[in-house]
């Protein structure tokens, strides 16, 4: 095995790169593809049907539903939630349970491209794509698409300037 995972962590799947480490209590279901040199931090969720790049940063209590794909280099800072449905309803609803639930009808995809960062305590909600080596400012609501190299903050996510690969505000 060249990757490692902690004895308190729940890991269903084999599909996991060379010097990935996975810590204690995360919980990494079946159908997860993770790339190499990644580091999944305590408390994380990692739900079936995600697909994770390499060298990819999930820092502790992260929720990572169906639907998401991080790219290569992607931070995501602790107790980060994404979603992946706009209309939300409990199945067990009776009214639910009459509906043919079909996935395409539901599940709203969201891309997170190479090097974007998301701070901590931030929600994205399902469907939007994070541009590469944008940031996402601590305690941020993203409803929309943020633009490559873009800095969003606040509730809704609103543009306050640009960055640049490292992270540094540029003019």
């Amino acid at each position: 095995m060249d990757y490692f995972i902690h004895s308190w962590a729940l890991v269903e799947t084999d599909d996991i790169g060379a010097g990935t480490r996975i810590w204690a209590f995360a919980h990494v279901m079946a159908d997860v593809s993770i790339g190499e040199e990644c580091n999944i931090g305590d408390h994380a969720f990692i739900e079936s049907g995600v697909r994770i790049g390499n060298g990819v940063t999930i820092k502790n209590n992260v929720l990572i539903w169906k639907g998401v794909h991080l790219s290569n280099y992607v931070f995501i800072g602790p107790n980060v939630v994404f979603t992946n449905d706009l209309r939300p309803r409990s199945p067990r609803m009776p009214l639910m349970k009459e509906k043919e639930l079909v996935e395409a009808d539901w599940l709203a995809e969201t891309q997170v491209e190479e090097g974007a960062s998301v701070g901590a305590n931030a929600t994205i909600v399902a469907g939007v794509t994070l541009g590469k080596y944008c940031m996402v400012g601590a305690g941020s609501v993203v409803t929309k698409n943020v633009e490559p190299f873009v800095l969003v903050v606040g509730n809704p996510a609103r543009v306050v300037g640009r960055v640049n690969e490292l992270g540094d505000r540029v003019e």
